[in-house]
């Protein structure tokens, strides 16, 4: 979320069309056509079965996956952001005098694939395409110096589009005297399992990383395994006061090794089983500014009636990572914090849900272990304590280690009982598939989570559930990304429409209500569509949400005025 006017978006036009040769299959290289005997794919870790080992990304813009692959159990997702294009390398050993063919398989937005530094030509060697749905293979050559004996091999995005896969890079030709990767190899049985933090349907559960591993299965009672790519898990959905017993194995392209030692772990008692979150079926949600930015400057009271979520916006993080505490500004004219705190209990007597929001543009709360996980439990359940707040919204934009804030929000649930309202606002970037750490950690809360209401702005172009792209500020831009959250594995309950509610809210992506309300006809009733259509309707969609209700009123509340009755009247 802006705590400024607008926030600056970076695009840059396509420019120059580079020549696209596809290959069919393997190309030869040598001489009269002919593969030499001696010719290897001299690439490292090409099928990205060794996580990320031998590549560099900038920007940390590349992370290794286990979906979408084209072969194997791993492929690179790298996603372009701002002004960075996503490059991905690696230094790779080559003969001189040599040629060598250059492939790799690519999804997802706009993929580059090229190599810089052969010692002959310009050289630099490149290929492209644009979007692609399917998997699709990038192929060209390259003839080395008569003093080179290593190249950068690359793959790249584009500024502002979609994030792109890759799998499967090959460079075949004469090796270099780097040799190629060995096959891989069964790992081995992994140690160290332990049970950390239990709630009453969830149990933590750690382990020792594993030379070679790519991912691990986690067996509960001999069955049920659940995959993940990291050395912890939450397994969830368990029964209270029930005895478990957990084992895990390490797995890669190879096959699995043997289940570890079992441990046993007993989840709580019930104790506090609350009423559930008090939110309507169907919902609107608005961030109210803890700050002025040149919108109307409101206290909680003055709030449109219509929102039954209010977000406050923002907690500030401390020196303890983790931890975040509230400073309420003076800008906002309380005389005093009592004032403040009388609100929030006259908008929950009215039947409102007023929590605390945490990031926003310019937040920086770090949850990247235990320590911190629990620093953020504790301080968000104090403030929640004394101010009065109903939960808690997760609207971080500076890194999401999934793990971590999972074993965050779990711990604050167990103490806050079911009553706890959740909600998250992710851009649009970290919901096109569930390999990306927000969206793992709405799945792995999914028990727990109110809803998500997902920015659709600030964002340009982004790839619907069908595989194409569609632009910010139409019907099928919020329909069809919608979709993808929902095929993703979130219940349609936990699905909600953000968008900014006036031209001054954010930088791009403001649409008119109308738009708002015939996406959300569309998507519980499959009426006013676009030209995307879901394949079925999901009428217990939760809602929309909006930055913010002091721009709302700077429109004269033109938005919830508009929206809010829709969504109240939503099948």
């Amino acid at each position: 979320m802006d705590r400024t006017t607008t926030r600056p978006h970076g695009r840059r036009w396509l420019g120059g069309a580079l020549a696209l040769a596809v290959g069919s299959g393997l190309v030869l290289v040598g001489g009269a056509g002919t593969a030499q005997a001696a010719d290897v794919n001299v690439a490292k870790n090409a099928g990205f079965e060794n996580g990320l080992t031998n590549w560099s990304c900038s920007a940390g813009s590349g992370a290794a996956v286990s979906s979408p692959v084209r072969t194997g159990a791993g492929a690179l997702r790298a996603t372009p952001a701002g002004l960075d294009n996503a490059k991905c390398a690696q230094t790779v050993a080559v003969k001189p005098n040599s040629t060598y063919t250059l492939s790799a398989w690519v999804q997802g937005g706009y993929a580059y694939l090229g190599v810089n530094n052969t010692g002959t030509g310009s050289g630099s060697v490149s290929t492209w395409t644009p979007d692609s749905a399917a998997w699709k293979q990038l192929t060209t050559t390259f003839t080395t110096g008569a003093s080179t004996t290593s190249v950068e091999v690359y793959t790249h995005g584009w500024y502002g589009t979609s994030p792109y896969s890759v799998d499967d890079v090959s460079v075949f030709g004469p090796d270099g005297g780097g040799g190629q990767d060995p096959d891989p190899v069964v790992p081995s049985t992994p140690a160290g399992l332990a049970a950390g933090t239990v709630t009453a349907s969830s149990v933590d559960l750690s382990w020792g990383a594993v030379s070679g591993a790519t991912g691990y299965k986690v067996y509960r009672d001999g069955g049920n395994p659940q995959t993940v790519s990291g050395t912890s898990a939450t397994i969830t959905g368990l029964t209270a006061d029930t005895a478990y017993q957990f084992q895990v194995a390490a797995t890669n392209s190879a096959g699995e090794s043997a289940k570890s030692g079992a441990v046993s772990a007993r989840t709580a008692k019930v104790t506090d089983p609350g009423p559930g979150p008090a939110v309507p079926k169907h919902a609107l949600t608005g961030y109210w500014q803890n700050f002025n930015n040149g919108a109307t400057v409101q206290k909680l009271r003055d709030v449109q009636s219509q929102y039954d979520i209010i977000a406050v916006s923002f907690a500030d993080s401390t020196t303890t990572a983790g931890q975040i505490v509230f400073n309420l500004d003076p800008a906002v004219g309380y005389a005093s914090v009592a004032d403040f705190k009388a609100d929030i209990a006259a908008k929950k007597a009215a039947g409102k849900s007023v929590i605390i929001s945490v990031g926003g543009e310019k937040g920086n709360v770090t949850i990247n272990s235990d320590a911190s996980a629990t620093a953020f439990a504790n301080s968000a359940y104090a403030l929640m304590q004394e101010y009065g707040f109903s939960g808690v919204d997760i609207d971080l934009e500076h890194g999401i280690n999934a793990t971590y804030l999972t074993k965050a929000l779990r711990q604050l649930s167990a103490k806050a009982g079911s009553s706890l309202v959740l909600t998250m606002a992710p851009q649009t970037i970290d919901m096109q598939n569930t390999g990306t750490e927000y969206f793992k950690t709405a799945l792995a809360v999914k028990d727990i989570l109110t809803v998500v209401n997902m920015q659709y702005y600030n964002s340009g172009s982004m790839l619907g559930c069908d595989g194409k792209v569609y632009s910010q500020g139409s019907v099928d831009f919020l329909t069809a990304l919608a979709c993808i959250q929902i095929q993703g594995g979130l219940s349609p309950s936990q699905v909600g429409l953000g968008v900014p509610a006036s031209t001054r809210g954010a930088g791009s992506g403001y649409v008119d209500p109308q738009i708002v309300k015939n996406a959300l006809d569309c998507l519980t009733k499959l009426t006013s569509c676009g030209t995307f259509k879901p394949a079925q309707a999901w009428p217990s969609l939760r809602g929309a949400m909006t930055w913010s209700t002091n721009w709302d009123a700077t429109a004269g509340n033109a938005w919830s005025n508009a929206v809010g009755p829709h969504v109240h009247n939503l099948p």
